[in-house]
């Protein structure tokens, strides 16, 4: 089983989680890049195989040695979660030793009619969770997503190092996350408004909030974001990954744009709130688990245009002001019923 981008990956967890529950006959090896390794540590029955990308596995070769080094794990079947050229190949290969494959359906002919600025085909499509099953099901597993499931059970929280206790304290607060930031800049909320949203939830002493992000210009916005307020920490380059995971694991609630730490908190059984700007939940990729609810997405009377994109990697023009729809107090309000439910 082969995977790449964060969200993607964060993705595919409760999906698994739900098939070791539903298959402990079965075991899986998933095919990544090692950073995502702590993703599946606490999954009975799942293994990891680190891809090389750099080295070993690199180019044609490299996925031809790819092919042998997965070959002598004597796998059964081959689940392509990814669809890219790198993983067709490998699957195409395993095709040809006999091997049962299956890849997603990423449904792109869907989502190009839900995103077109004319003539939009504006529905839920299936999500990728779904769709993800469906691979399973092709090779033979039916897997039960549904709430009455014994599959779907999350994770206890984890147990938090001393390391990040040195920066949070001791949790006597509803811990609150907020990750602002997103790969393109058309699904980050402006930060003008996200400060609004930071100062409100401050001024409850009950709340304790952890902003969360990741490089040298990141972490100097979160720096200005918090504000010198006692109960706003940003957590961003201060601990490690798998720490953030723990961390991630013991908030109440998080606040993410349509990004990969919003799969994060998902997997990990954590309510997200998500904002939605260029895109929309309805190509399907809302966290897993949350309601629809729980998606404060931009005005579409106002922007009739959207979602623009799948992934928000397109620009349209007179469009960069389609967030500020959402309102500061809607996000605050949205955040704290979460809490208080």
């Amino acid at each position: 089983m082969r995977l790449s981008a964060m969200g993607d990956v964060a993705m595919t967890v409760p999906v698994l989680r739900a098939f070791v529950n539903q298959h402990p006959e079965v075991k899986i090896t998933v095919v990544s890049r090692p950073f995502f390794k702590p993703f599946f540590d606490s999954i009975p029955n799942v293994s990891f195989f680190a891809f090389d990308e750099k080295e070993r596995h690199k180019g044609f070769l490299g996925l031809l040695r790819l092919f042998q080094d997965l070959k002598k794990l004597n796998v059964d079947a081959f689940a392509d979660l990814h669809n890219v050229l790198r993983s067709k190949i490998v699957r195409n290969l395993f095709a040809l030793s006999g091997k049962k494959v299956a890849s997603v359906d990423k449904g792109r002919a869907e989502k190009k009619a839900l995103t077109q600025p004319e003539n939009k085909v504006f529905k839920q499509l299936p999500t990728m969770f779904e769709r993800h099953v469906e691979v399973f099901r092709q090779l033979g597993f039916s897997i039960d997503l549904s709430s009455r499931s014994v599959g779907t059970v999350f994770p206890e929280k984890q147990a938090l190092d001393t390391e990040i206790i040195k920066f949070t304290g001791e949790k006597t607060q509803k811990w609150i996350g907020i990750a602002p930031f997103a790969q393109y800049d058309s699904k980050v909320y402006p930060l003008d408004l996200m400060q609004e949203v930071i100062n409100q939830l401050a001024k409850n002493a009950d709340y304790k909030i952890l902003l969360f992000g990741g490089g040298k210009k990141e972490i100097e916005i979160l720096n200005s974001l918090s504000s010198n307020k006692e109960n706003i920490i940003n957590m961003a380059g201060k601990i490690k990954f798998k720490q953030e995971l723990q961390l991630i694991s013991n908030l109440d609630v998080m606040l993410s744009m349509d990004s990969g730490n919003a799969h994060i908190a998902a997997m990990l059984g954590v309510k997200i709130i998500t904002l939605w700007g260029a895109t929309h939940p309805f190509a399907g990729f809302l966290p897993f688990g949350q309601p629809m609810g729980n998606a404060l997405v931009s005005d579409r009377n106002q922007f009739p245009k959207l979602p623009t994109s799948v992934y928000g990697n397109k620009k349209v023009e007179g469009y960069e002001d389609a967030m500020r729809t959402i309102l500061p107090e809607k996000v605050v309000e949205k955040i704290k019923e979460t809490l208080n439910h």
